[in-house]
């Protein structure tokens, strides 16, 4: 290998949103990261969802009163008739 061209390879703390901390070895001191082996639902049987933006409850209150189109359709063809 040539001297003074590749990165320092050293210790790396790795830390969770969750609290939990680890060692490794990296070209960075410190990463940080969402989910790790102690919070993430495939390790721990759980299912939990990471949800930061808000985008589930978006997604429902979008949608809590649609329902299929094609009924909404059928329904309201029906109704002038009788």
């Amino acid at each position: 290998m040539k001297d003074g061209i590749h990165p320092n390879y050293g210790l790396t703390v790795v830390r969770c949103g969750c609290g939990n901390t680890f060692s490794t070895r990296s070209t960075v001191p410190e990463i940080k990261v969402d989910i790790c082996n102690v919070c993430h639902p495939f390790f721990t049987g759980k299912l939990k969802f990471v949800d930061t933006a808000g985008r589930i409850e978006k997604f429902k209150n979008k949608f809590a009163g649609a329902g299929y189109a094609s009924l909404k359709k059928k329904k309201a063809a029906e109704a002038p008739a009788s």
